[in-house]
């Protein structure tokens, strides 16, 4: 008999009774997506930007964001099964793509993870040749920030069209571009890629999690 693969809601983090809460709410009674953005909310009150480390390595926020990330990919259409691997466009993102191969595992799906090499054009991980592959950040916003190991923004897109010539020149295809919080104001956001090597362009999904508007 061939067991059917269903769909698992993440469950809610239990918290331990000397973590203060953030609200008058009790946290663990939220929902995970819920939960996660109230830790979003605390860290980014009073900051132009943040590289949510403090959240990523929080164990309740790791336990349950590579759940969210890949919860955000499917409702855009894009099931685990439609992708291969997950790339970290800054060091800020290492922590997000560990957190959805672990989710993926725990789902019983294989998820490889790859990060840009940010001193050689190139890639650091297994191969992504001939593989669809999702470009992943954690706060892309068309402000300009400079993120740290990166200068990945929107405003310009060099950066990102850069990181997007090395993926395709490495043989795989991108599928999406992913953040765990978007700075994009479009219903259906997408963001416009130039491949510097031959000049040709591509306009790519964008898959916000978080939009800025709703944790500020």
């Amino acid at each position: 008999m061939i067991e059917e693969k269903t769909f698992r809601k993440t469950n809610p983090v239990a918290v331990p009774a000397d973590v203060p809460e953030h609200s008058d709410i009790d946290f663990a009674m939220l929902e995970p997506r819920d939960q996660l953005k109230s830790l979003l909310q605390a860290e980014m009150a009073d900051k132009p930007f943040s590289e949510l480390s403090s959240i990523l390595f929080d164990h309740r926020g790791a336990s349950i964001v590579g759940h969210i990330l890949l919860d955000a990919l499917e409702e855009s259409g894009y099931s685990v099964d439609d992708f291969d691997a997950v790339g970290a466009l800054t060091a800020a993102a290492v922590p997000l793509v560990s957190a959805m191969i672990q989710a993926a595992a725990s789902r019983g799906e294989n998820l490889n993870g790859f990060v840009m090499d940010f001193v050689y054009p190139s890639i650091k991980g297994p191969s992504i040749a001939g593989k669809r592959v999702v470009l992943l950040d954690s706060w892309l916003s068309e402000k300009s920030y400079v993120q740290t190991s990166s200068l990945v923004t929107l405003r310009n897109g060099n950066e990102l069209s850069l990181d997007f010539s090395v993926v395709k020149n490495e043989g795989a295809e991108v599928l999406a571009i992913a953040s765990l919080i978007g700075g994009v104001d479009m219903t259906e956001p997408t963001i416009k890629v130039i491949n510097p090597v031959d000049g040709s362009e591509s306009e790519l999904p964008f898959v916000e999690v978080f939009k800025e508007s709703e944790l500020h």
